[in-house]
């Protein structure tokens, strides 16, 4: 082989160069005219020999001292193809590659279901803690507005079952204007509060609670003052005597202590868009300034009230006591209702009333409130102290209790 057939060369016939400014050498031939019987010899097997070059000072080729130049390769030589996948190979490629969640770069695609959960989830999680915060504030600014007053006794009875709230409802009219005591029909300053609704809730540990009545015209010893109507003790000493004198003739300790007022009340009930009662019999009080049918119906605020402080019925103050039960259960029955619970402005309304309506003692707040009315959502017992009959004392005519009844449901109770 010549000089001009060892190199390649391009079109123009000089010799082709590698990066290196080198000559490239053309691979020779198969030999197919030679021996048939000999084996061919590999190219892998007769490696080119490593040769350094001085790149500094490069020599010059048997072909380039001569003066000649290395002949073209074949017009004919075929360059080799590349692979193109048939449209059916890409598209179950692309199918693959869909379903394992990546893109057709190799990329993962973004998993757009998840992050939309996620962003969803967060959104809720910061609504609840939002949602949180706020309640808490309110319960403590709705705390800061109770009324409070030093409502226990200084000495208490050993401690009892259960957990006992006294309920009471004064006719104070403190805080009424001319306008408001006419609306409400409660007539002009008495000079003294009374007490009109005296109520003991008892919530045992896992019992059904129970609401027990106690006729204001009860004929009891009071600590200090002898024998008189039970709601004397308030008039003379206010609530630590009324809890005193409760706890002595009932045997049961009382934990908490919550008062509302005639203004109180009427105003709670218009908070929350009236409340259902049901008269046993047609009432006709001017002094209450009510006029009711034996039928269920919705009261208002002002009706409400004087609903619960008549006596203009057959049995006096025993159906009073009677209808200030249903009075209480009704208003506990809104309150915890669906209706008041989701409405955001009724909740705030009736919060705001209740909370400054009531009276309770320092050790008291608003969320022992709050569960007072968990505790009785589902529903009490409610009752009233057994009596025997009536008496003409120094003290008027009077309500005398059944000992032995009596102390069957004070015992009951304790228990």
């Amino acid at each position: 082989m010549s000089s001009h057939d060892e190199y390649l060369l391009d079109a123009q016939g000089n010799p082709v160069r590698d990066r290196f400014g080198r000559p490239v050498r053309r691979r020779p031939a198969a030999n197919n005219t030679g021996n048939p019987t000999a084996a061919p010899v590999s190219p892998v097997s007769q490696p080119e020999p490593t040769r350094v070059e001085d790149f500094a000072h490069p020599q010059q080729s048997s072909w380039q001292a001569q003066g000649q130049h290395p002949q073209s390769p074949p017009q004919n030589q075929q360059r080799p193809q590349q692979y193109i996948p048939s449209p059916q190979v890409q598209q179950a490629q692309a199918l693959q590659q869909s379903q394992l969640g990546h893109a057709p770069g190799g990329r993962r695609k973004a998993p757009r279901v998840r992050r939309r959960a996620r962003g969803c989830l967060t959104a809720v999680l910061w609504l609840l803690i939002i949602g949180l915060v706020l309640s808490a504030a309110s319960i403590i600014w709705f705390d800061t507005k109770l009324n409070r007053i030093e409502a226990q006794p200084a000495e208490h009875i050993a401690d009892t079952a259960g957990t006992n709230w006294l309920l009471v409802g004064s006719d104070s009219r403190t805080g009424l204007s001319e306008e408001e005591a006419a609306r409400l029909g409660t007539g002009g300053d008495i000079g003294s509060v009374r007490t009109d609704t005296i109520m003991v809730l008892h919530i045992p540990d896992n019992a059904e609670p129970t609401l027990m009545s106690i006729p204001r015209d009860s004929y009891v010893p009071i600590p200090g003052y002898g024998e008189d109507k039970i709601n004397a003790a308030f008039t003379y000493g206010g609530a630590p005597l009324l809890i005193q004198t409760v706890e002595q003739t009932t045997g049961l300790r009382i934990d908490h202590y919550a008062e509302i007022g005639m203004g109180g009340l009427a105003s709670v009930v218009d908070a929350l868009g009236g409340i259902e009662i049901c008269p046993n019999e047609p009432i006709d009080d001017p002094l209450a300034g009510i006029t009711l049918d034996a039928v269920c119906q919705q009261a208002d605020g002002p009706t409400a009230l004087g609903y619960v402080r008549t006596r203009a019925t057959a049995l006096g103050d025993i159906d009073r006591v009677a209808r200030q039960r249903e009075f209480f259960a009704a208003l506990v029955k809104k309150l915890t209702s669906p209706a008041t619970a989701l409405n955001p402005l009724r909740v705030f309304g009736t919060a705001n009333n209740v909370a400054g309506s009531f009276t309770v003692d320092h050790d008291d707040h608003i969320w022992d409130l709050l569960k007072v009315g968990l505790a009785i959502r589902g529903g009490m017992r409610t009752v009233t102290i057994p009596y025997s009959g009536f008496a003409d004392t120094e003290s008027g005519n009077v309500l005398l209790w059944d000992e032995q009844q009596s102390q069957e449901l004070f015992d009951s109770l304790r228990q």
